[in-house]
């Protein structure tokens, strides 16, 4: 959880923002974390309207890397943070209300820059 915050307050500061403005509580932290991460991936040009969520990845997290599962209207993707350089984004599966999954876009699994 300190590593979180330490995450935020340091994209924070880089998206120009005061270090007060990083809220201490955890609901704070969620809701400044899917804003955040949005404003990243849509400077490199994907599309978030509305974030609705961004959950932290354990399993895909590495030292210095902090995954997340960021869920936008429509669409969720996959952002793995890396420090000083463009975010890999991974768009991925949306679930149909039965449970199975439809077929991403053909350019769905691009890490890259969609440019």
């Amino acid at each position: 959880m300190k590593s979180d915050r330490l995450l935020l307050l340091g994209a924070a500061v880089l998206l120009g923002l005061p270090p007060a403005a990083a809220p201490a509580s955890a609901a704070g932290v969620k809701e400044l974390s899917k804003n955040i991460i949005a404003v990243q991936i849509r400077k490199q040009g994907f599309e978030c309207k509305n974030p609705e969520s961004a959950e932290r990845d354990a399993k895909a997290s590495k030292p210095d890397e902090a995954a997340w599962i960021l869920k936008c209207e429509g669409v969720t993707y996959k952002v793995q943070l890396i420090p000083n350089q463009a975010a890999k984004v991974e768009r991925l599966p949306e679930e149909t209300q039965d449970g199975k999954q439809e077929a991403a876009p053909p350019d769905a699994g691009a890490s890259s820059d969609p440019k």
